[in-house]
């Protein structure tokens, strides 16, 4: 499992950490009841504090894409997919309700507004 960390981003490192993790799980390269890396082992290889790795492996368990048994390790968890598209799709919402406020505000059309979104979805295709 390869985690790359930047010190050029406006994140915590153990917040660059979940987001990674997050992201290798949804997009399959970790499947449920995979095994992930020991805090000491993670910490060691991208090296950071242990504490900063068990900060971000918190998170992960109390989002719900992680399990952690004592003795056995940390191994992703079954449900999680259905659960982050599920809080993506309402962060999605929040812009797109902001969006629609700017747009009525200004007399920006519907028409406008879509266009723009078909264009923004489709740049990185």
């Amino acid at each position: 499992m390869e985690i790359i960390i930047s010190n050029n981003v406006n994140k915590p490192i153990y917040e660059q950490i979940t987001s990674q993790i997050k992201a290798m799980i949804m997009s399959g390269d970790l499947q449920a009841g995979d095994a992930i890396p020991s805090m000491r082992a993670l910490a060691k290889s991208i090296h950071v504090s242990v504490i900063t790795v068990q900060k971000a492996y918190e998170e992960l368990q109390r989002d719900g894409f992680i399990e952690t048994t004592v003795g056995r390790g940390s191994f992703v968890s079954a449900q999680n997919k259905e659960f982050y598209q599920e809080e993506q799709q309402r962060i999605a919402e929040e812009h797109l309700q902001a969006a629609a406020e700017i747009g009525r505000t200004n007399n920006i059309s519907l028409e406008k507004l879509t266009e723009l979104l078909a264009l923004f979805y489709q740049e990185d295709e």
